[in-house]
């Protein structure tokens, strides 16, 4: 089973310009999401939903995916008939990476809802520069929380040129610095998500007295 939250597909100009995994991102103050969502009806079937949403009326896109689970996953909070609920895994594919505030309501969420698992891709990392940042400890909450997070590389930009862009049969070509840009928000968020294993090292590296 298909079926679009949005009947219309992101263009090819829209999905470029707000997923290009730039350094300088301006002009890009909105976020995008688009999502899949999977739950196994059979031995050897998925119901398989998707579309794509972005901010709307001062509601971060985060949220307003959380407003829609009724409808996306429906058995979520238990069936009617048994009680019983249902298992759903989701993957999302963000313009940019959730902020600190998005990022406690998603956690606490999770810890209410564990049917349902959350994989996030992310384009850019949101103002993750400053090592103190709340967003970074949103991100790392997120982790906590049994999120995985992941930087867009070429594989998960081509998946959501094929499924999420009306795209007329143009094959997906990557832009410049797109590979070096994937490989230097990898090392960042890495960083981010392990800053104790970090710490780690860097007292065993001066207790050996390197």
């Amino acid at each position: 089973m298909i079926s679009k939250l949005d009947s219309v597909l992101l263009t090819q100009k829209k999905f470029i310009f707000h997923y290009k995994n730039v350094r300088w991102a301006r002009g890009r103050h909105e976020t995008y999401l688009c999502f899949v969502v999977k739950r196994r009806i059979g031995p050897d079937s998925l119901s398989f939903d998707f579309g794509h949403l972005r901010n709307r009326s001062g509601c971060h896109v985060e949220l307003l995916f959380l407003r829609h689970l009724g409808v996306l996953c429906p058995g979520l909070w238990g069936s009617s008939v048994t009680g019983a609920r249902m298992c759903y895994s989701v993957t999302w594919f963000c313009s940019w990476s959730p902020c600190s505030e998005c990022a406690k309501h998603l956690s606490h969420f999770l810890s209410q809802t564990p049917n349902l698992r959350l994989r996030i891709f992310v384009s850019r990392l949101y103002f993750c520069d400053n090592e103190d940042s709340q967003e970074r400890e949103g991100l790392r909450t997120l982790k906590r929380a049994g999120v995985q997070i992941s930087v867009m590389t070429y594989k998960d930009y081509f998946y959501c040129w094929q499924t999420f862009v009306a795209r007329r049969q143009r094959r997906f070509k990557a832009w410049d610095g797109l590979q070096e840009n994937s490989v230097r928000l990898v090392r960042k968020l890495n960083q981010i998500l392990q800053p104790y294993e970090t710490e780690d090292l860097r007292d065993c590296f001066t207790l050996l007295g390197l």
